[in-house]
């Protein structure tokens, strides 16, 4: 593996990320297991040391613990990171969902909040986490615009938004990255979305590139999965769907072993290899898989792999629904 990974531009006013960048996510919520905040935090560590310095949260998530726990992660090493955080989706300390939020003072609310949680002056990327259509981007994107001008935070980021949102939005003021799910299994930007970026000058920022884990391999049947864990109630997760994902999943652990790489390094190399403009972020709270997935950035793929690759897992091949409701993405 490379000393440190490289880097890759969002946008075009400068904002610079590393080619891969690291969820924290699960780290507090979602999905269980593990070791504990302990090793959340050692991974952190661990990243910025092998030079992923992108690091993903949101205030949701916990809720609001994430943030907290990435703040302390990052203390004392503020400039060696690429931060991005997100609001939108509104949520009560216990837990519940209160719905989508795109109000200019909610905006406002938002990031004083999470810059208190995190401990730091400003933001990098903060991103609208799901759109509000009750409320006129061009309102929410003018509260995020302030920000900019206050130096709370740098860069513009939006996130499962559709692409006559993102045109609105970057009239009022240039986004630097659309966060969208993005894998393998998830093939819908290809679509539409990723046409609007390029022909905008906006960065890709791949959430779920490993297919909320199912791409690893590691998971043969539901009761693999932890009690309680968010994903055994994803419809991709359910019966005979589960079945048919599994297909795909014993497709590219082929190719994998054929070049011999593990299938997490092959979906992630798969999607670096998709445009210089495309940032997976896969979440883990492992050192291990932190590893594995940093070693993506040196696997070579020919024509002839990728050609494979998309034989193994054509457009719209995943059986069931990315969530349970798919009402608020693409928005």
């Amino acid at each position: 593996m490379s000393n440190a990974l490289s880097q890759r531009a969002l946008g075009k006013l400068g904002l610079k990320v590393s080619i891969i960048g690291l969820g924290c996510m699960g780290m507090s919520e979602f999905y269980k297991g593990g070791d504990g905040e302990q090793e959340s935090v050692s991974t952190i560590h661990r990243a910025l040391d092998l030079g992923m310095s992108f690091l993903d949260t949101a205030d949701m998530y916990g809720p609001f613990t994430n943030e907290i726990l990435v703040g302390r992660a990052i203390k004392g090493r503020r400039e060696r990171v690429i931060l991005a955080t997100k609001f939108g989706n509104q949520r009560s300390t216990d837990g519940k969902f209160l719905g989508i939020n795109g109000r200019p003072e909610y905006v406002r609310q938002c990031c004083d909040a999470s810059l208190k949680r995190l401990g730091v002056e400003y933001i990098d990327l903060y991103y609208q986490h799901r759109v509000d259509v009750t409320v006129p981007i061009e309102e929410t994107v003018g509260a995020m615009a302030e920000l900019v001008k206050q130096g709370k935070v740098r860069y513009l980021g939006l996130s499962e938004a559709a692409s006559a949102t993102i045109r609105r939005a970057h009239a009022v003021h240039p986004i630097s990255a659309l966060q969208t799910e993005y894998s393998l299994w998830s093939r819908d930007p290809e679509d539409e979305i990723l046409g609007t970026l390029r022909e905008l000058g906006i960065g890709f920022v791949a959430y779920s590139p490993l297919g909320r884990g199912f791409l690893t391999g590691r998971f043969r049947r539901l009761e693999d999965l932890p009690e309680g864990d968010y994903r055994r109630n994803s419809p991709r997760f359910q019966g005979e769907n589960f079945r048919m994902n599994l297909e795909l999943v014993k497709r590219v652990e082929q190719i994998a072993m054929v070049k011999r790489v593990t299938p997490s390094q092959i979906a992630l190399a798969w999607l670096l290899h998709q445009g210089k403009d495309i940032v997976p972020i896969p979440g883990t709270k492992h050192r291990k898989y932190l590893e594995e997935n940093a070693g993506a950035e040196d696997i070579k793929l020919t024509a002839g792999d990728l050609a494979r690759i998309d034989a193994a897992a054509p457009r719209g091949f995943a059986a069931g629904d990315r969530y349970p409701d798919m009402r608020t993405v693409n928005r």
